[in-house]
């Protein structure tokens, strides 16, 4: 009898934690990912790929929260919790988070690439081609009129080539103003009335409800390819722009060091703050990295570099963490250091 209500009551537990498994909280949670190599994954014509070091870009792993790594992640050092809105912005689906999060890559290659070429003296040449929709907020005029993926190409018949235009162009007008916006869906073109609305996050701002990404079209000499699978975001931009430099110049910059960092770039090439730079902390450590740069954000209190110097002083790693501003800082750092 007690043998059969063990069985019974285990089969009830097995089949709750089951249950519980796939019942989601309104939670994200973040862990340490892994830092990989980035020789494999770009491929300059011509280039070197045989050095002794490598340039790495890290991760962070990210899932939705159910009951068990919740719980899991509150005693966890290096495993965050975050509210979904503090991931995904108001009214995104997981699609919409997606499809920002890997033309954001796109576009922190395509920088990458410009600012490694320029700084190889190699021919490059960045052409914008309108901005993409990558979200659109419900409530707001946009709604109903344009959807993610659609490229924007005129406001009024003005030509719009990158996103800073647009915002420059709807800013100059009034709330309540209607505007005409051609867009690109499915390789046909069309255009569409919006009427502007107030801007949800600036009050007393024009906006019509939508977040864009300048969509651009480069062009180089040696060819490149770069290929990023499924990897969202602009983070690995610094380790991008370094590997891909390392490969159109003759001396291996690497002096045989295996290098991870992370930080977004611009058309700068300054170094941008990222999030979660202590779980990529752990996961260099965690791969034998040497060296780690890290978003010095001009010296500012509780920059990247900070938190990366209290996240390797807590792990006790032997990694060394450098501070960058710019992608100048990165290579003056680099020929400074001795072979390996």
């Amino acid at each position: 009898m007690k043998s059969k209500m063990y069985r019974n009551s285990l089969i009830i537990g097995v089949i709750i934690a089951v249950v519980l498994n796939f019942v989601t909280l309104p939670y994200y949670v973040t862990r340490p990912g892994s830092a990989e190599e980035l020789a494999p994954l770009v491929s300059v014509d011509g280039g070197d790929k045989d050095d002794a070091g490598s340039f790495m870009l890290t991760t962070v792993k990210m899932g939705k929260a159910n009951v068990f790594t919740y719980a899991f992640a509150k005693f966890s050092d290096y495993q965050h919790i975050y509210p979904i809105n503090q991931i995904r912005r108001e009214d995104e689906s997981d699609e919409e988070y997606n499809y920002r999060q890997l033309h954001m890559m796109e576009n922190s290659k395509e920088t990458a690439i410009k600012v490694a070429y320029a700084k190889a003296e190699k021919d490059v040449e960045l052409i914008s081609r309108g901005v993409y929709v990558f979200s659109v907020l419900e409530g707001m005029p946009a709604e109903g009129k344009l959807a993610i993926g659609d490229r924007i190409t005129h406001i009024n018949g003005e030509k719009t080539p990158t996103s800073e235009v647009f915002m420059e162009k709807v800013s100059a007008k009034k709330i309540g103003e209607t505007i005409e916006v051609t867009y690109e869906r499915q390789k046909k073109e069309e255009t569409t009335s919006i009427k502007l609305a107030e801007h949800p996050e600036k009050e007393g701002s024009p906006g019509i409800g939508i977040s864009l990404l300048t969509d651009y079209e480069i062009t180089t000499d040696p060819e490149i390819t770069i290929d990023t699978a499924q990897i969202g975001g602009p983070s690995a931009g610094l380790m991008f722009t370094l590997e891909v430099y390392n490969q159109l110049v003759e001396e291996d910059i690497s002096k045989g060091y295996n290098i991870a960092g992370t930080g977004a770039i611009n058309e700068k090439g300054e170094v941008l703050r990222i999030g979660g730079i202590s779980q990529k902390i752990v996961a260099a450590d965690n791969a034998g990295v040497d060296i780690f740069f890290a978003p010095n954000e001009n010296g500012a209190g509780n920059s990247n570099y900070e938190e990366a110097l209290v996240a390797a002083k807590d792990i006790k790693t032997k990694m060394k963490i450098v501070p960058v501003n710019t992608f100048d800082d990165a290579i003056a750092y680099l020929e400074k250091l001795k072979e390996k």
